[in-house]
């Protein structure tokens, strides 16, 4: 009985260091996954495939790094002294089943000629470090700068109301977007967020459940590994801290971040922040919630912007067009 005992904990040991070692060597590669084997990087298409107007825009992150993203107008020729219309910052990347993040811009269009349909929204799509046509190696630090360089060019443009940008984030994108609210008070006016995990370090638990009891930050155990994750992405730290309103869209059937996850995430914000809405869509999975939630889903949305972000009235125009001059 005692030998078994001990094989058994000798098991359990090795898995964790089994674990810890994976962590340690490979944890960027397994939360990172710019492109898919035996694909290439490059976009499979681009806006113009489904006849959007659109800009490429190249920016530089505060530490040099080159990126790319796409801005599509929802009237290409309109200038903001002739329409207000919001502008929906897109920060938006998948987890796959394998826990990597993976994807890129080109596979969100579709979503997006349904944000310029239903929403009537300019669309600002960014590839982060690493991922589409944008330079650069993933990390948590790389990327906050990198979503931080492109709220940064919204806010200089002159042909968008800067008073009206939305960050929406699904995912990691969620993770990315709540960070990068908080951190920008004055320029993002609101935050949408689906199917957002609490934290990569919750994550990891979830793809091994051995890691449950040596990593996390709302499960049980003593997290004696928490200081090996180099991208914690600790949403529910940030959430907390947000002033802005925030929409929460949880997919119940979300097969790769537990939905409780989101429900810890509304909570946690809702406590400091009155502004705070959570939906469920019953059918919804990780990433077709906004398909399966159908007419419900754009209406949710549609409703929390007009809620919050309201257009200007025509005054309120008049007196903002009689300060500029073009």
């Amino acid at each position: 009985m005692v030998s078994y005992m001990n094989a058994l904990l000798y098991g359990v040991g090795g898995i964790a260091v089994a674990g810890m070692a994976l962590l340690v060597a490979f944890q960027e590669k397994l939360v990172y996954v710019p492109v898919l084997p035996g694909l290439t990087k490059s976009y499979a298409v681009t806006p113009a495939r489904l006849r959007l107007a659109y800009e490429d825009v190249w920016l530089r992150s505060s530490d040099g790094i080159r990126l790319h993203a796409w801005f599509i107008k929802l009237f290409p020729d309109c200038r903001v002294l002739e329409l207000e219309v919001d502008c929906l910052a897109l920060v938006d990347v998948e987890l796959n089943s394998g826990f990597g993040v993976c994807e890129n811009i080109a596979h969100r269009l579709e979503m997006v000629l349904k944000i310029l349909q239903k929403l009537n929204c300019n669309v600002f799509m960014l590839s982060y470090r690493g991922y589409g046509a944008s330079d650069g190696y993933p990390s948590q630090h790389g990327i906050t700068k990198d979503a931080q360089a492109a709220l940064d060019h919204l806010s200089q443009r002159t042909d968008i109301d800067t008073s009206r940008i939305v960050v929406f984030g699904r995912s990691l994108g969620g993770a990315v977007g709540a960070v990068l609210t908080k951190n920008n008070p004055d320029k993002v006016a609101a935050l949408i967020l689906e199917n957002t995990f609490t934290s990569i370090l919750d994550m990891a638990g979830v793809l091994l459940p051995i890691l449950k009891w040596f990593i996390g930050k709302n499960s049980r155990g003593p997290k004696i590994l928490n200081f090996l994750v180099r991208s914690p992405w600790s949403t529910i730290d940030v959430v907390g801290q947000i002033k802005q309103p925030i929409l929460f869209l949880s997919g119940l059937q979300d097969e790769m971040v537990p939905p409780v996850h989101m429900q810890l995430l509304y909570a946690k914000a809702a406590a400091h922040n009155r502004r705070c809405r959570f939906v469920e869509f019953p059918t919804g999975m990780h990433m077709d919630t906004w398909v399966a939630g159908g007419d419900d889903y754009w209406r949710t949305v549609q409703q929390f912007l007009e809620e919050h972000v309201p257009e200007k009235n025509e005054n309120e125009s008049s007196l903002k067009n009689s300060g500029n001059s073009f």
